[in-house]
């Protein structure tokens, strides 16, 4: 795919807490749940940027800052230079629809009261300049044509139809509305693996045909690195460590994205018992307690006192900036070092 240099997307220090509070005739606040906690990066026209990290690590809390369905706690999210957390009314409405979401759940993301022309239809009640009325169930039987499924099926309900089957009808009702960016929270997650590359092939297809920015949010490290340009490694509510595909899985710098590399399975046996497997001690610190300094470093192995004491900033660390190469890239530790986690496989006799 192909990717400008145009930033349309931009994220800078962006903070979701939810607050926690006591008491049930006089509420008052006692802390608070920090699940997005200073994120930023940028989103390139025609770009993918993968989000990835453990479950409740905020992925699917930024993707609802992203479409405005969570108003920020602070920072600042740019659409094409304007911030759109400070818009509210006609102006929040008009950007909203070039951002669109993909949901996480094929089952409960459609209203199984109403037929796929009503579900796919819906955006343009909302937005009635995108369609004029008399073309929309065209446009509707267009919209499932291009996303795979037979145009007749527009009169029937969403349990007429398979798990992959309802993911493109969400798939189709986000694109009604020509969006330039698509957030995916987690679209495959819930799909059978036979099932994740189709929709995963589509999407990719999408992209290419109607000139789509894409954030991809998913467990699956290899479904991410498959549609990914760039990756962006997650920990309780901050990012570790972001760079290329490339630089990601082949060049880690830092022991969160190593940890969750040697996790990933491996279909080559040879490369499987040469793996060297990464065993994290202890469980995830609770967001509404992190921990100070490094969010990491209750479960790193590199850990010393600094680690306690100081946040370390998501930037090139210093001893990669004169050589460059694939292991300069941002990483959020004060030991950053490359370790490649999977060997790459060994050169047989006579192959090049």
């Amino acid at each position: 795919m192909r990717t400008g240099d145009e930033a349309i997307l931009e994220v800078c220090d962006l903070v979701k807490h939810y607050p926690l509070t006591q008491g049930i005739l006089i509420k008052r606040q006692v802390g608070s749940v920090r699940a997005v906690d200073g994120v930023s990066f940028g989103l390139r026209r025609g770009e993918t940027l993968g989000v990835v990290g453990e479950s409740g690590c905020g992925k699917s809390t930024l993707a609802k800052l992203l479409v405005h369905l969570e108003r920020p706690t602070s920072g600042s999210i740019r659409f094409k230079g304007e911030d759109i957390t400070r818009l509210s009314g006609r102006a929040l409405k008009a950007v909203r629809r070039n951002i669109q979401m993909v949901f996480q759940d094929p089952y409960t993301s459609l209203n199984p009261r109403m037929t796929v022309g009503d579900i796919i239809g819906e955006p343009f009640e909302i937005h009635p300049e995108a369609a004029p009325k008399g073309d929309r169930r065209k446009r509707v039987r267009e919209l499932l044509d291009v996303v795979g499924l037979d145009p007749g099926y527009v009169n029937r309900y969403p349990h007429q139809f398979s798990g992959g089957q309802r993911q493109r009808i969400g798939i189709a009702r986000g694109l009604a509305l020509n969006p330039e960016i698509i957030i995916c929270d987690e679209p495959v997650s819930a799909l059978d693996v036979s099932v994740q590359a189709q929709v995963v092939n589509l999407l990719e297809r999408l992209q290419d045909e109607f000139h789509l920015s894409y954030v991809f949010i998913a467990h699956d490290l290899s479904v991410v690195r498959h549609i990914s340009d760039r990756v962006a490694v997650m920990y309780l509510g901050r990012l570790a460590e972001t760079g290329t595909d490339g630089q990601i899985y082949e060049h880690p710098t830092h022991p969160y994205t190593q940890a969750l590399l040697s996790a990933v399975p491996v279909p080559d046996p040879r490369a499987r018992d040469r793996r060297e497997r990464i065993l994290l001690s202890g469980d995830v610190p609770s967001p509404a307690h992190p921990p100070s300094g490094c969010r990491f470093r209750t479960r790193c192995w590199k850990a010393q006192e600094v680690c306690a004491r100081d946040v370390p900033p998501l930037d090139v660390p210093e001893w990669f900036r004169e050589g460059g190469g694939p292991a300069a890239h941002p990483s959020a530790c004060h030991f950053a070092a490359e370790r490649q986690v999977v060997p790459p496989e060994p050169v047989g006799p006579g192959e090049p």
